[in-house]
Parts: C-alpha cells; structure tokens; sequence
C-alpha cells in the first residue's frame, strides 16, 4: 500500500503522512457499475482514490438521482469528509463509474491528520475544487438549456473516461440527469443532427471535444 500511496499522493503528502496512512488505511476495489455510499448511510471512511472514476449524487425525497460531479485519480470528496468530521449520515449517493480503487481512511483518523500542512492543504483544496463544481451545476440547472447540458455531461463524461465512443443507454442518462428516456432521446437526436454526437446501439460518439 504504501508504494500505491507514493504513486498516487507522494507530490502532495509528506514521507510521515504517508506512512500514517498505510498503517490505517484499507484498500478497496469497487467495480464498474457498484455502490460505495447510499443516501442515509453512515460514514466511516474518507475515500482516496488510486484508479478509475466515482460518480457522485444526489437525491430528491423521491430517489431521483441528480449527478453533482466526478471523483478521479487523486480526488477525495469532500461531502464524505464533511461527514466524518460532523460524524453525520450521508446526504449523497456515490457509484463507480468503471472498475475502480480506492484506500480508506477511518474518520476517527480525519482530525488527527490535520497536524499535517500538507493534509490540511489537501483538505482545503478538495473542499475549493467540489464547490467550483457545484457552482457548475448549479449554472447548468439555472442557465443552460437541456440541450447545452446533455452535451456538457456527455463530453465531462467523455473526458473522464479518456474515451470519446461512450457505452451507455439513453434511460442510465435520463436517471442520472433527472429527467425522461424520451426527452433525452429527442434531444441526443438533436445533438447527432447538429454534428454534436453520432449515435450507436447503446453507444454515444461524441464528435466535439
């Protein structure tokens, strides 16, 4: 573990940090598809992850999912962090978005890290970069049209995977977008006309990065 922790977080973490954390930490391999955190869940490990991509979201009183962000190699989330610190429920949903590895830190070691400069640093700034991209939603919601944000989520979603060819169906979109398979089919047509996307069989080609 303490090899993958160099690879991962040596640029950020002190030699002593570092240490601490292979002591403690645990190593998680998630697959493509699998939920790490239901909405209500308790929280007992902050994530660090090492390989792959978690989707987070959110949930309304009727379980309508709405994506807020993506987590990456390097990223932790800072919602799960909240939790750990105020030892409260989790208010999110979190999903692989392929096969994916993480280390798990335990809450109890959270305020104890803060010794560290460079775990505070590292702290503060997942906070910054998580609310850049709530902000991001919340524009998209306020500001854009639907149209503006599919292709905003299929070329995020692009990026993220390193892959422009995307394997997904028109209803996981709409579930993730909080919206109708018809809607989104209508204006995933719109998009291919425009020369936005090609459509596939359960496959999305985005032609615009």
């Amino acid at each position: 573990m303490l090899e993958t922790l160099r690879s991962n977080f040596g640029h950020l973490f002190e030699e002593e940090l570092l240490l601490e954390i292979s002591k403690v930490g645990k190593h998680l391999k998630v697959n493509s598809g699998e939920t790490l955190m239901e909405l209500g869940s308790k929280v007992r490990n902050m994530p660090l992850l090492v390989k792959g991509a978690i989707k987070v979201f959110r949930l309304d009183d009727d379980y309508r999912e709405q994506i807020l962000y993506f987590l990456e190699r390097g990223d932790t989330c800072a919602m799960t962090l909240n939790c750990c610190v105020t030892d409260s429920q989790s208010e999110i949903k979190a999903v692989a978005e392929f096969d994916s590895e993480l280390i798990l830190i335990p809450a109890e070691k959270m305020e104890e890290f803060l010794k560290f400069k460079s775990w505070r640093r590292f702290v503060f700034d997942s906070y910054n970069n998580r609310f850049s991209e709530l902000l991001e939603v919340v524009d998209s919601l306020a500001f854009m049209k639907l149209d503006e944000r599919l292709f905003k989520y299929l070329h995020d979603k692009a990026l993220i995977n390193s892959n422009t060819l995307l394997e997904v169906t028109h209803n996981e979109i709409a579930i993730e977008m909080n919206t109708s398979r018809v809607v989104i089919s209508r204006v995933l047509k719109k998009l291919e006309l425009e020369g936005k996307i090609k459509l596939h069989r359960n496959k999305i080609e985005i032609l615009e990065l």
